[in-house]
């Protein structure tokens, strides 16, 4: 297996390389170079050793750019351990010349953009790069968060932007928000250490920070708390309740805010609170039952406490009040009742619908054989598999959906099910090469499939018959143009489904050959593959097969590979081959040749 894939990951290797390297060559695809001043040498006098000869001073102070008394001591040792340790003091305050100190000049801010371009264009976006650029002054910069001298990576505890200290580094500025969040319980599991806990950062975004205060009802629960209360693995490990999000979404709340209304929708800051949540066992929760009826009147002024202790993330079928046993009896008794006369009346229409079936299959006169018992084995195993390679498919790229969970809970399960149907499918379409090249019938089916210019005659004729320009049919041979057109896009889906999903099964085999970007094209090809076929079975194969007036309920060939003499007749009159089996008329008479 491993080998096939090497092969075919090689073909696209040859197909792709020139590719590859126009794109590298490209000056689009090169990065930009960047202005970082970094590792140029300082002029005299500008050298890091004269700097530190004034600013190594604790006492020393001066005017800062917005002319307040500021200090200018630089730690040597902080600056050391920074980020920006082998920067020279001239990189950031490239305004300043020889003559500082004694020309008085005042160092400007310094542009952090010449060097973090990208992360400038984020924070210009911010409410706080608005305001800054808008002129307020007292808007934070790059050094308000990221300090000036001491900056470390955030991951450091050191830094001030660690989850540990975000919530006094935003105090500066947002004090009764800072209190309010230290006290709450994200602030205290971020003091505790707990890494996971919410941050301002978490909600309000780190350089692009957006406030949040007018958002709208789906942006504050979908967008931003479903972050953490969704996760599988956060809820896990802190034994946190796993329906929070679902059963405010099933909710008239969540409902309402999934439809887009932007006013007058509660969102779970309305009523957990915005910045000092606390879990409804705090008597200060407002979410406490001490506090149930006043947070519910802030939206619904008449609110009783029958009201306000209704079930808002709670599933109604738990619990032991006498509401929760009411509902668990009716839902069992309205399942049982579901299943009892939906499954009679299926059971009623499925025996109806197969006996009508058998009964227009009687009708139907002598039959002829279409379908050799080798085809049909082959397409059995090819619809099976492709089948099961639908159902894994989607399962795997949608596993919130309710088919992963109803076909098979477990990601394993469904990703060696889509392997092996995989498999499956590539070994029956190799066998069906090897089979046609080797016996009679594959063969002849290999000279009547082959696509002719009678094909393209015959579909214009067709056309022409459909918008009722001309009353006769056009006559085909053993296959006509939709039944070409099938075949050969099975062929071709089997090889681009087939070629692609090994790429992603041995991925790191096909990077050996090919730039990962392939990889990443393999998978978008995959899944936009899977969507065409699909869409071309039930669109153009179920309706040639089942849902055709003249073939109705359906096609019988691909059951015991016959048809009815006259279909035979209708579809394909030009049909000049052997019939290897054919049943006699109900006359008795012997059986006459197909044409």
């Amino acid at each position: 297996m491993r080998g096939l894939m090497k092969a075919f990951a090689f073909i696209l290797l040859l197909i792709t390389a020139p590719m590859a390297r126009v794109m590298a060559q490209s000056p689009a695809a090169l990065p930009a170079q960047s202005a970082i001043p970094a590792l140029q040498k300082a002029p005299p006098g500008l050298d890091n050793d004269s700097c530190m000869d004034c600013h190594s001073d604790n006492t020393l102070t001066g005017k800062g750019a917005h002319g307040k008394e500021v200090s200018m001591f630089v730690d040597a040792a902080l600056l050391a351990g920074s980020a920006h340790q082998k920067l020279a003091c001239f990189a950031c305050h490239g305004d300043l010349t020889k003559k500082h100190p004694d020309d008085n000049a005042v160092a400007k801010p310094v542009d952090c953009r010449r060097c973090h371009e990208a992360e400038w264009k984020t924070y210009a976006a911010s409410v706080h790069g608005i305001a800054l650029v808008a002129g307020d002054q007292s808007a934070p910069d790059c050094v308000a968060c990221h300090g000036s001298h001491a900056i470390v990576t955030p991951t450091s505890p050191a830094s001030s932007l660690h989850f540990s200290h975000l919530a006094q580094t935003c105090g500066v500025c947002h004090k009764q928000e800072s209190r309010d969040v230290q006290a709450s319980v994200h602030g205290r599991a971020a003091a505790s250490g707990v890494r996971e806990a919410a941050t301002c950062v978490d909600c309000h975004n780190d350089h692009q920070v957006e406030a949040l205060k007018d958002a709208p009802s789906y942006k504050i629960s979908i967008e931003i708390c479903s972050r953490c209360h969704g996760s599988e693995r956060i809820n896990e490990k802190f034994s946190m309740p796993d329906d929070r999000v679902s059963t405010f979404l099933g909710s008239y709340h969540g409902l309402a805010a999934m439809q887009g209304r932007v006013n007058g929708v509660a969102n779970c800051a309305s009523c957990h609170g915005y910045h000092r949540i606390l879990p409804s066992s705090d008597p200060n929760s407002s979410v406490n039952p001490k506090h149930l009826v006043e947070t519910c009147g802030r939206c619904h002024p008449n609110a009783t406490r029958n009201f306000a202790f209704s079930r808002v993330h709670s599933d109604e079928f738990t619990g032991s009040d006498l509401g929760a046993i009411v509902n668990r009896w009716v839902r069992r008794i309205y399942l049982a009742l579901i299943f009892t006369v939906v499954g009679t009346l299926t059971l009623h229409n499925m025996l109806a619908w197969l006996r009508s079936a058998i009964q227009a299959r009687r009708r139907s006169g002598p039959l002829v054989l279409r379908m050799t018992r080798a085809f049909r084995i082959q397409h059995f195993i090819l619809l099976s598999s492709f089948i099961l390679l639908a159902l894994t498919g989607f399962a795997l790229k949608y596993p919130d959906s309710w088919i992963a969970w109803e076909f098979a809970a477990n990601e394993n399960v469904r990703r060696w099910l889509h392997r092996g149907a995989g498999v499956v499918l590539m070994g029956v379409g190799l066998f069906h090469i090897i089979y046609s090249l080797a016996t009679r019938d594959g063969r002849r089916l290999v000279r009547d499939i082959l696509p002719r210019a009678q094909d393209m005659r015959d579909a214009a004729a067709n056309l022409r018959y459909f918008t009722g320009r001309t009353n006769t049919r056009p006559r085909y041979g053993r296959f006509g143009y939709a039944e070409k057109i099938e075949y050969w896009a099975v062929a071709w889906g089997i090889v681009i489904m087939g070629g692609t999903g090994l790429m992603i099964w041995f991925k790191m085999d096909a990077t050996r050959w090919v730039p990962r970007w392939v990889v990443e094209a393999a998978v978008v090809v995959h899944y936009y593959e899977a969507i065409l076929a699909c869409l071309a079975i039930v669109v153009w194969h179920f309706y040639h097969v089942i849902f055709a007036p003249d073939i109705y309920p359906m096609n019988w060939a691909w059951w015991d590979g016959k048809v009815s003499r006259h279909w035979q007749a209708e579809e394909h009159p030009l049909d000049k081959s052997t019939v290897a089996e054919m049943d006699p008329p109900a006359t008795g008479d012997p059986p006459d040749p197909v044409h």
